[in-house]
């Protein structure tokens, strides 16, 4: 009978991924179970069969320059590419050109999280009632909430957003990156990690409940025909904020005996999920690259980069630029996201492609034909994230430090949803919760 490890792991997605290796390597031993069949949670690259192109069902940019993603891989010379070329957007029916961030920011730099904390909607008719001069400026700037931070405007708190600015700023947030095999890169390095460490990884083990006692945790799991069970000293749980609060026998839920301090139960009840759909289209040529706006017909959109409308499916869209690649990709956050959820692959990629035929006024009919291939994940119906990445209601104040707070020296916390600095949402943000956790963790042993 093999002796219990000293810690398990549940969840190896980035956070996990990181605490484990971190941990094996000061001495710890250390056992992971995954539910999936595959590990990175929500980095989850798979190459195209036909142009072996990475394509990301989940994470795809690198957010500024953190150190958690840029130290490993130019320690490994891997080479990474910053996002480049035009923006386009289409409005009243026509495409032009614009710069959708910069027309934001005066909005987002009047938050203030001095004043008591509100929802993004409320700040926002509070402080700029909507009129002709600034019905503009207000759509984008809700397009802005709802597409990059996943998040609901009448649910996402003030505070939190201006929390995330200012760690944004620390690390030029406002650029994007990609790796040359995408996350697939990073997923690479934290296995190399963990094989140096002996880490062992139980994938396919789906924990079903956690029973603790201070010093002492109980797992059980079950497998595709089996249930089984594990111990061990100290318990790190890295799985998505959506699945912490999903109810006990649902899908993937994990039931805690006894159940989890009422301050972290609060502190859930504070966080949210945001939604997100996206599809990756792999066309047989770049058949957008001959196209101009009428409005700027001595510009084409061969360089175009990311493509913004108020679309009610994809109100987003964004290419491989720099790299000249016929595959371009839809992000569908929110109520977008709600009603793509659920729906069959063939439903996703054909409002997919009627969005695109409205949008670049191309008809859809050739735009099917020049399909070669389309991918997507639909995170909110997968039972192991429940969602795409997290975010702050209002007066979620701390919440995410209590979530991460360990209970018991016995029971600690990881993942995007308890990062303290302000990165939650990000993989960046989930690997330094993950080495948090493990400091945590290697210190509770002493």
């Amino acid at each position: 009978m093999l002796k219990p490890p000293d810690v398990i792991v549940i969840g190896a997605g980035a956070a996990g991924l990181t605490a484990a290796a971190r941990l094996a390597r000061a001495g710890p031993s250390v056992t992971m179970l995954e539910a999936r069949d595959r590990i990175g949670g929500r980095m989850f690259t798979k190459r195209d069969p036909i142009s072996q192109i990475p394509i990301e069902f989940g994470a795809e940019f690198i957010h500024g320059l953190p150190a958690e993603i840029w130290e490993p891989l130019q320690s490994r010379n891997i080479n990474i590419t910053e996002v480049d070329g035009d923006q386009w957007c289409f409005n009243n029916g026509r495409l032009c050109s614009c710069d959708l961030f910069s027309q934001v920011d005066e909005i987002l730099k009047a938050m203030d999280a001095r004043s008591p904390d509100e929802s993004f909607l409320s700040f926002l008719n509070r402080s700029f009632p909507d009129d002709r001069a600034r019905h503009e400026a207000r759509r984008k700037a809700l397009s802005y909430i709802t597409g990059f931070n996943a998040a609901d405007p009448d649910k996402v708190g003030v505070h939190w957003l201006v929390q995330g600015m200012r760690a944004e700023e620390k690390i030029d947030g406002d650029r994007a990156f990609r790796s040359k095999n995408g996350y697939a890169d990073l997923l690479d390095i934290l296995l190399q990690d963990l094989a140096k460490s002996g880490v062992r990884i139980e994938s396919e083990t789906i924990v079903d409940s956690v029973r603790w006692t201070p010093g002492r945790a109980e797992i059980t799991a079950h497998g595709a025909n089996e249930s089984c069970r594990f111990a061990t000293r100290k318990l790190l749980v890295t799985v998505p904020l959506g699945v912490l609060q999903a109810s006990d026998g649902q899908d993937g839920a994990v039931c805690f005996t006894p159940a989890l301090p009422r301050t972290k139960v609060e502190a859930l009840q504070k966080l949210r999920m945001g939604k997100i759909i996206r599809v990756t289209l792999r066309f047989r040529q770049r058949f957008w690259e001959t196209l101009s706006a009428p409005t700027e017909s001595s510009k084409t959109l061969d360089g175009m980069s990311f493509l913004f409308s108020d679309d009610d499916w994809y109100p987003t869209w964004w290419t491989m630029m720099p790299e000249k690649l016929p595959i371009i990709t839809g992000w569908a956050p929110f109520h977008c996201a709600e009603r793509l959820s659920g729906k069959s692959h063939s439903f996703v990629v054909d409002h997919a492609l009627q969005t695109l035929s409205k949008l670049l006024d191309v008809r859809s009919d050739k735009l099917a034909q020049l399909l070669d291939d389309s991918y997507f994940h639909d995170w909110q119906n997968d039972p192991f994230s429940r969602g795409a990445y997290s975010y702050g209601g209002v007066d979620a104040d701390g919440a995410q430090a209590v979530l991460a707070t360990p209970v018991e020296n016995t029971l600690f916390f990881a993942g995007e949803a308890t990062d303290i600095s302000g990165h939650n949402g990000t993989v960046h943000g989930a690997i330094a919760s993950g080495q948090r956790a493990a400091d945590e963790i290697f210190h509770g042993f002493r």
